[in-house]
């Protein structure tokens, strides 16, 4: 598998930079890797599997971002917040209608007049309030976080793509015993052996709860006096730091150190500390390599509770309440003081620290998990089963049935009504001004669109020679008319004879599974033939139902409906069979390669029939710890229209 990696690298003053050359190794063991640092584009005829985008909140990342917009691929988050990225790519540049339209599209009019105020100076930038993810999200195929944090407001974004959490990967390939270098650079900072070090490292920003570790160690001090601490990095502007130490009278006991270029120096400052500070807040949910790296070398770590630090285990650092917690800098001294007492506490702390590392989050475990998941993403894509109910309407089955007439329709109609039924009801509302198209019209739903939903404009469609439109008539037990258009054509190979945007609703049902080339083309086509915001309302067999598992185990075709189809006559052509059945996730992986935000997706009956099955299935479910969710025989899947066609040949649709 050939992958493209944009990514900046050392000697970037960038942590991501860090991040991606230690992965590079491990990754170029799994993957055939061309790696482009910032600033450089692969050339056009280069053809790769997989675009793979290291994505960071900073100057460094603005071309690869614009990269990820042209090119779509799996884009690793670091952070939930790209609002400085945007500000440096617009405001920076001197753009300030762009950075304006980008806030805007983010997060519509309130953000609006909030850019607006950034553009009058009465504000900055907002860190927190517009995260600018919108766009990127809408042209990624999946996402890596390194949080579940991260993830969290990645699905509030509206992304409901692949995504997967892979931890931060951590240095633990250095052997603890002889390559640490803790001696000679206690020796260069002039620290004796029995002196408790304290460190904090990265860019010296304010929210790195810098003032209120320094009052926490000045209380250290009044305990042991030798204590001392290094602060490592480069100050901020809007931290007066030479002030702060003065005023806190601390000048003796801190070292302002700053920049660290060299890696090998950053390394062995850190691996010189006896604890590490690595506290924050506010969050939009950054890692931290720093942190990863002081586990990995056994140092006790005090982290802010709140967002992706929480998540560490609680036997592996030492969390802080994180403000407004009144007891912040209390419990900061108290774990200060302790650990500086208690050499014993330090070493069990940073012992369990490493062994947790080592065995969450070597860089070659990291990199297995990149390479399983660039190879298959659609299998990180769980179709949750808690999606907030659709706008459910119920509709009574004689909406449907008094317009059934006689025969094999009346028939078919009675033996399918749960399917119908249910299928009316999750189809969005309709009045004068809205248009529908129903997908392989039968016309058995067809006139309901009409005089139970209230569409305006009902038209339908079904397989046949391009070009042709059929004009069909029902009428109902109290002999009421409906009349329907019906556009004949190839869902898989025709355009659609529709104009763009041209219906508020499509209904695509008992259709999806005959498809036998080409199914991303009506997937793109509807697309196109929707509004913004309009609705695809799709049902299909269930090939992971309880059924379908009963019938494969006892050796028979899971599929719904296998068999082929005789024509009525031997110069008809045979109607389309069973294709392909889908599974729940296929169906959530489906409707976000099209560009559609699904809102509603369940699983249930197609015919009213007795289960005898379920039980079995069941407790072989609850044995093996599996899933019991979505194993209903029929698929009904809602979405929106929310982005353009985001992969038009899928890998695990399409080899």
């Amino acid at each position: 598998m050939r992958v493209a990696l944009y990514t900046p690298l050392p000697p970037a003053r960038s942590g991501i930079a860090d991040y991606a050359a230690a992965l590079l190794p491990a990754l170029e063991r799994r993957v055939s890797l061309r790696v482009f640092p910032a600033g450089q584009l692969p050339p056009a005829e280069d053809d790769f599997a997989v675009h793979l985008y290291q994505m960071g909140n900073n100057v460094f990342h603005a071309e690869i971002y614009e990269q990820a917009l042209r090119v779509p691929g799996i884009v690793v988050l670091h952070e939930a917040n790209l609002h400085h990225l945007h500000a440096e790519r617009t405001i920076k540049r001197g753009n300030w209608d762009a950075y304006v339209e980008e806030v805007a599209y983010d997060g519509g009019p309130a953000a609006r007049a909030f850019a607006e105020r950034v553009r009058r100076l009465e504000v900055g930038p907002d860190y927190e309030g517009v995260p600018m993810l919108r766009r990127l999200l809408e042209k990624s195929l999946g996402v890596i976080v390194h949080s579940d944090f991260v993830g969290e407001q990645v699905r509030a974004a509206g992304f409901t793509g692949p995504l997967r959490k892979i931890w931060h990967g951590a240095w633990v390939n250095q052997d603890p015993v002889t390559t640490r270098p803790r001696e000679r650079f206690r020796q260069q900072l002039g620290i004796a052996n029995s002196t408790v070090l304290f460190g904090v490292f990265g860019f010296l920003k304010p929210y790195k709860r810098i003032a209120e570790s320094l009052r926490a160690f000045r209380r250290v001090l009044k305990v042991n006096d030798q204590a001392r601490m290094i602060l490592v990095g480069e100050p901020h502007p809007e931290l007066d730091l030479e002030g702060l130490l003065r005023s806190l009278g601390l000048e003796e006991s801190v070292r302002v150190l700053g920049y660290v270029s060299r890696e090998e120096d950053f390394h062995g400052l850190l691996d010189a500390c006896d604890v590490v500070l690595n506290l924050r807040y506010p969050t939009v949910g950054e890692s931290s390599g720093t942190l990863l790296r002081a586990l990995s070398l056994a140092k006790p770590v005090l982290v802010t509770e709140i967002g992706s630090f929480r998540e560490y285990p609680d036997e592996v650092v030492l969390k802080v309440p994180a403000p407004p917690h009144p007891a912040e800098e209390d419990t900061l001294f108290e774990f200060m003081n302790l650990l500086a007492a208690s050499p014993t506490f330090r070493q069990t702390l940073g012992a369990r620290a490493r062994q947790w590392v080592e065995r969450e989050c070597s860089w070659d475990r990291v990199a297995e998990e990149y390479a399983r998941f660039l190879a298959d993403p659609v299998n990180e894509v769980a179709a949750p089963p808690d999606l907030p109910p659709a706008d459910v309407a119920p509709v009574a089955p004689a909406a449907i049935t008094t317009w059934a007439g006689e025969g094999e329709g009346r028939q078919y109609v009675e033996t399918h009504i749960t399917r119908l039924t249910k299928t009316l009801s999750l189809t969005p509302r309709g009045d004068a001004q809205k248009a529908v198209l129903e997908m392989g019209a039968y016309m058995q739903i067809t006139p309901a669109l009409a005089h139970e939903l209230g569409y305006g404009v009902v038209r339908g469609c079904y397989y046949g020679p391009a070009g042709r439109t059929d004009v069909r008539t029902v009428t109902d037990e109290m002999g009421q008319s409906f009349t329907c258009e019906i556009d004949l054509f190839d869902a898989e190979k025709d355009p659609f004879p529709y104009a763009d945007s041209t219906y508020d609703t499509v209904l695509c049902c008992e259709l999806l599974e005959h498809l036998t080339a080409d199914p991303m083309h009506m997937m793109s086509e509807i697309n196109r033939i929707l509004k913004p915001g309009g609705a695809l309302v799709l049902t299909t067999p269930n090939i992971t139902s309880r059924r379908a598992l009963h019938a494969a185990l006892l050796g028979y075709h899971p599929s719904f409906f296998p068999a082929y189809i005789l024509p009525r006559k031997p110069e008809e052509e045979a109607e389309a069979r069973h294709n392909r059945e889908y599974a729940p996730r296929e169906i959530h992986q489906l409707f976000f390669d099209s560009g559609l935000e699904i809102t509603h997706l369940e699983t249930g009956e197609f015919l009213e029939s007795p289960h005898p099955e379920q039980h079995f299935v069941q407790h072989l479910l609850d044995t093996y710890f599996l899933s019991p969710d979505l194993r209903g025989d029929g698929i009904y899947a809602v979405g929106r229209k929310t982005a353009p066609v985001r992969n038009r040949y899928p890998a695990w649709l399409y080899a």
